[in-house]
């Protein structure tokens, strides 16, 4: 008869606890330590990554990329502030018509797109047609266009918080404007999650998380 022992190896509960730490935090590195400045930066970053979570991804993806080139880095003549103007509206607008798309899947799987309307859901790529008592979950509601007004005040939010943005519009603000531009978007966002929350959306458009079902 075979006699098998297990002895605890330390190497291995060296890995499993390391396996139980946060993904994020690497404690071969010393803890950052931040002035207020510093604090009040962090933040305006993470208050802007969460206000992005209820935007179109693709349309902030592009307005972060363009934003930089367009604005010439916040140094703006009146071409760049032009520039700069149509980047913002085509943004808004592109947040505002995505609120009104929506998506499912066939019966073979596929996700198919389309724009609601009163009367249903129009399938963008006219692959199939959804019956009419189906297509009625679809159509427009109130809802949508509160979402709608909602998602463009938060790009507004999310466009005043990129300083290149700022600073074309606004090079040398006095206090006050600074106060406005410091203390707005942070009241937008604010406002704009917490009736996110109370009045959630169940579309599922396009440059939004899909679900599993």
């Amino acid at each position: 008869m075979d006699i098998k022992l297990d002895f605890d190896d330390p190497n291995k509960n060296k890995h499993k606890d390391e396996e139980e730490l946060p993904l994020l935090r690497n404690t071969e590195v010393p803890e950052a330590e931040r002035n207020l400045v510093q604090k009040a930066i962090s933040q305006t970053f993470e208050s802007t990554a969460h206000l992005a979570n209820l935007l179109p991804t693709g349309t902030v993806l592009a307005f972060q990329l363009l934003s930089p080139i367009f604005t010439n880095l916040g140094n703006c003549d009146s071409a760049a502030k032009t520039m700069t103007s149509f980047l913002v509206a085509i943004c808004a607008a592109s947040c505002f018509l995505l609120c009104f798309t929506d998506s499912f899947r066939d019966s073979k799987g596929n996700i198919c797109y389309g724009f609601a309307t009163f009367r249903g859901l129009w399938i963008i790529d006219g692959s199939t047609t959804l019956p009419p008592e189906l297509a009625a979950k679809y159509s427009i509601r109130f809802i949508d266009f509160m979402h709608a007004v909602m998602s463009v005040m938060v790009f507004a939010a999310v466009a005043l918080f990129d300083p290149n943005v700022v600073n074309c519009f606004f090079p040398t603000p006095d206090n006050e404007t600074q106060e406005i531009l410091t203390a707005l978007p942070v009241g937008i966002g604010v406002f704009c999650s917490m009736l996110f929350v109370v009045f959630p959306t169940h579309r599922h458009g396009i440059g939004f998380p899909l679900s599993t079902n």
